[in-house]
């Protein structure tokens, strides 16, 4: 019997990142041919041209798939996801896969999922059933409604998935993705990291991570430099990391270049996931509105400052402090997360071995017949 021929869509670091473990196991087993098809921030030299950790990684790439640059602004973010679209038939019908895997809330997955249920390949969806409340959460659950199996994060996401009209027998609880191997990618120390940048050790050190937030384009990158005045303020040495392509990043992204070019933060264009891992582990604090606020850090115990409405109403840890906008809120946020314990590591997201767990449901799960008709069970 011919290996079952699996194709993942990549759009960003942060996607691969998540899944390359993943990823990496299918990869190496017999039973699967793997294909990637790589898209949106990857081959945007602006944000790294981060294709090429793809390419390190020794996975293969199957398909590029290019978008137009420029600057940021839903309606270009929209555009894409067109581009994309056709892109994604042409390619899947080369590849010919007998499923098609996505992740999470991006236009990338939902152009992947629409072109995959119109060639009649069966979709597998990750990080489904959780919640957001901005632009992210109707994208989320629309790449749901597309997909034929889910598998989620928890078990609350699973029971929201079915309360939408998912088939309870479609729906697996694996895990997050993310947190598999947590401990041995995140290998390198605190004092080598600081010592890499030019930071002290002994002093204090936050992450800042903040992705605009398609609704609030133009308030962006005020918002987000009052994240960095309020870590300044603590004297917090600083590494950020640029913004993400959606619209609103350019206020962002001239903010922290600004910034760094007057010597108060150290400004990163992309992390590689080892690196970003082991900054996350070190950090006393992570401030901004990253899902690894939400999802990783919890792992290594640290502090979280999660601001603003972008990860509104997921599932929280203990280590996450919410705050809005407001500079006075940011100033209070971050003095509580600063004066608190680490935390123990316990983490609602799951138990690290979500691949396993994945590898099996693709291995097994029959993709014929009634599992492809999508209609809701109400």
């Amino acid at each position: 019997m011919r290996p079952r021929r699996v194709c993942y869509i990549s759009g960003a670091r942060a996607d691969f990142g998540l899944m390359q473990s993943t990823l990496q196991r299918i990869h190496k087993s017999d039973a699967f041919e793997l294909s990637i098809i790589v898209t949106g921030m990857h081959l945007l030299a602006g944000h790294g041209f981060t294709v090429r950790h793809i390419e390190e990684a020794g996975l293969p790439i199957a398909a590029r798939i290019a978008v137009e640059e420029g600057p940021s602004s839903g309606a270009l973010m929209a555009s894409n996801i067109g581009r994309m679209l056709i892109g994604f038939v042409d390619a899947l019908q080369a590849i010919q896969p007998d499923i098609v895997l996505v992740l999470g809330d991006r236009g990338e997955m939902l152009a992947g999922a629409l072109a995959a249920l119109h060639l009649n390949i069966p979709v597998a969806h990750i990080h489904g059933g959780e919640r957001s409340g901005t632009v992210d959460e109707p994208v989320r659950h629309a790449i749901s409604k597309l997909a034929h199996f889910h598998f989620v994060a928890t078990d609350e996401s699973r029971d929201r998935l079915i309360r939408m009209g998912e088939v309870a027998e479609s729906v697996f609880v694996v895990g997050a993705p993310g947190l598999d191997e947590l401990t041995h990618i995140a290998l390198t120390g605190r004092k080598e990291l600081c010592q890499g940048i030019g930071f002290d050790p002994s002093q204090r050190v936050g992450l800042f991570v903040y992705h605009p937030v398609l609704q609030e384009i133009d308030l962006s990158g005020g918002y987000a430099k009052r994240v960095i005045d309020a870590m300044l303020a603590r004297r917090l040495q600083i590494i950020a990391l640029r913004p993400n392509s959606d619209g609103g990043s350019d206020g962002v992204r001239s903010m922290l270049e600004g910034r760094a070019a007057a010597g108060e933060i150290h400004l990163a264009t992309h992390l590689p996931r080892k690196e970003f891992l082991s900054w996350l582990a070190a950090a006393d604090l992570l401030a901004g509105n990253s899902s690894a606020g939400i999802i990783e850090a919890a792992s290594f115990g640290t502090p979280v400052v999660n601001v603003g409405s972008r990860q509104n109403l997921r599932q929280r840890n203990a280590n996450v402090f919410d705050c809005s906008t407001d500079s006075d809120d940011l100033h209070r946020a971050i003095g509580t997360a600063l004066s608190s314990s680490r935390f123990d590591g316990a983490n609602v997201y799951g138990d690290g071995r979500a691949a396993e767990r994945i590898v099996t449901l693709l291995a097994g799960t029959d993709l014929t017949g009634a599992s492809l008709t999508k209609s809701n069970v109400y």
